[in-house]
């Protein structure tokens, strides 16, 4: 890919209309950076340190917290690092590695939710036979399948963007690369690409979101069926937070990569709610509306007081 083009950095511009408000920008996407990687590292331990929490859903959203403290990681180190005063460049190589690394991890947490809905879906409609359904086999195939199909979703965007001649302007308008940006900055025509780049970015999350919406309609129909207005609250109250996460990690590739006439300023405002807001969510997301993990997670916390009291 390298040899095909004459460009061998890009300049990354930023946050389109942020002009002189670096520092603050600094400060603010640490914060998230920062909370983002606690949280998610709390809720790993909470899972792993409690034998109670050793099921298949709390396997997943194990994967889910790795992939949450993954994603940021791709964009906002060099975010942060030119922010603070230093330089904006970014190897091609650099270039192409995080637009691979972003779709990947950005496709394994969209395949992830799916299978989370399944995970539900079983354990709602056929409880007596869930834990033959999602035996460890099972999910480990699932778990590995998610990043398999991931990584060639990946590999496709990442070469059909990098096989292009890049041999002029390299100032990418944006704040990591990503496929509409460095597309405009291509010596070739790239109307058909976009148009196939176009349909496998919105593709493949409209199948994952259907499968979802299909999974939950079932889990919808079979809640009603429950008498007990208690089994109906439990139930709703396990589903809601995978459903909130949903909407957040789904609603930002709706309004990035589908949109008729793309924003820049909106773009990358969406785009950093995505890379650093939502994985810093999804932690509270789980854990206030869950008693279990709210109950490991103090066991946790109580535990590294202690040590840190010795």
């Amino acid at each position: 890919m390298r040899n095909a083009s004459l460009v061998t950095e890009f300049i990354l511009l930023g946050i389109p209309h942020t002009e002189d408000l670096e520092t603050m920008l600094f400060v603010l996407f640490l914060s998230f950076y920062i909370f983002t990687l606690m949280g998610n590292l709390l809720i790993l331990l909470a899972i792993v340190s409690s034998a109670r929490l050793h099921t298949p859903m709390y396997f997943f959203l194990c994967k889910l917290s790795v992939c949450d403290i993954f994603f940021p990681s791709v964009s906002s180190p060099k975010m942060l690092f030119y922010l603070s005063g230093n330089s904006r460049a970014i190897s091609y190589s650099g270039c192409v590695s995080q637009l691979f690394f972003y779709h990947f991890l950005g496709c394994t947490e969209c395949f992830l939710y799916t299978v989370m809905a399944y995970d539900r879906f079983v354990a709602i409609c056929y409880p007596l036979r869930y834990t033959i359904i999602m035996s460890h086999r099972v999910c480990a195939i699932l778990a590995m399948g998610t990043s398999f199909f991931g990584c060639i979703q990946a590999i496709f965007l990442t070469t059909l963007t990098f096989q292009l001649p890049y041999c002029g302007p390299n100032e990418v308008d944006y704040y990591f690369c990503d496929i509409p940006v460095i597309l405009n900055l291509a010596c070739a025509d790239t109307s058909a690409l976009e148009m196939v780049g176009f349909i496998s970015v919105g593709l493949m999350p409209l199948s994952c979101f259907l499968l979802i919406l299909t999974s939950y309609s079932c889990i919808v129909y079979s809640i009603l069926q429950i008498r007990s207005t208690e089994g109906q609250r439990r139930a709703f109250s396990t589903c809601s937070a995978h459903l909130t996460a949903i909407l957040l990690s789904f609603m930002p590739v709706v309004l990035i990569y589908l949109q008729p006439t793309p924003n820049p300023w909106i773009n990358a405002t969406v785009q950093v709610l995505n890379n650093l807001v939502t994985p810093m969510l999804n932690p509270l997301i789980y854990s206030l509306r869950n008693k279990e993990v709210k109950y490991s997670l103090r066991k946790v916390l109580e535990e590294m007081a202690l040590i840190h009291e010795k």
